[in-house]
């Protein structure tokens, strides 16, 4: 038999509820599911999702969206359409 470790993580309770809610659903308990995450990670040697830092060019575009500063409103998509056609 092999053995077994523990493995104490702390998160919200919320946010447990609602992942052990998901992995019910997939027929998995929260063990295998971390089990299942640590196996992907030694696999693609790596996070099994995107994730990035962004850099300072998309912090800024993020920064003017979350401020509303030069957002544009179309009446319609075809509005949209037209002023895309020279982008």
């Amino acid at each position: 038999m092999a053995k077994i470790e523990t493995t104490r993580a702390r998160i919200e309770p919320e946010l447990k509820r609602e992942a052990e809610r998901v992995f019910a659903e997939l027929g998995l308990s929260a063990s295998e599911a971390f089990a299942l995450f640590c196996r992907q990670v030694v696999v693609r040697r790596g996070l099994p999702f995107a994730a990035e830092i962004p850099n300072e060019e998309t912090l800024a575009a993020v920064r003017r969206v979350r401020a509303r500063e030069g957002l544009v409103e179309y009446g319609s998509f075809e509005d949209f359409r037209e002023d895309m056609k020279g982008v």
